[in-house]
């Protein structure tokens, strides 16, 4: 009898180590996804000194507006933020909501998984 309690614990425990293992599997951030995503903010998001926007190297974990020489709105540079993922998420789901009166010219990605994928590929880029 005991071993059978044994057995069917055992059992339950690596049901739910595989379930875990699969939820975050399914949750992580698909990072070429996120690259792909990304090649339209490349636009004006870029290394170039005369990019639209400021350089988003390293962007996780920088203060908001702490790129120098690129010249921020005055919303930016008052909304003092540090990039981390929550606010990455809130702020590229919707700009003018994270920080109103940004001047960025984009709506926001609609789509939470497309939001998840390039806040991934920005982890990446150091």
């Amino acid at each position: 009898m005991r071993k059978a309690r044994l057995d069917m614990t055992l059992l339950g425990l690596g049901a739910v180590a595989a379930l875990t293992l699969f939820a975050t599997a399914a949750s992580a951030a698909d990072v070429a996804h996120g690259k792909q995503i990304f090649a339209s903010c490349a636009a004006c998001h870029s290394e170039r000194p005369d990019a639209i926007g400021p350089d988003l190297k390293g962007i996780v974990g920088r203060k908001s507006a702490a790129v120098d020489g690129y010249r921020y709105s005055g919303a930016m540079r008052r909304a003092h933020l540090v990039w981390d993922e929550a606010n990455l998420k809130q702020y590229i789901a919707n700009p003018q909501a994270k920080v109103p009166g940004n001047r960025m010219p984009f709506s926001g990605l609609h789509d939470p998984h497309d939001v998840d994928d390039v806040v991934g590929y920005l982890e990446t880029l150091k």
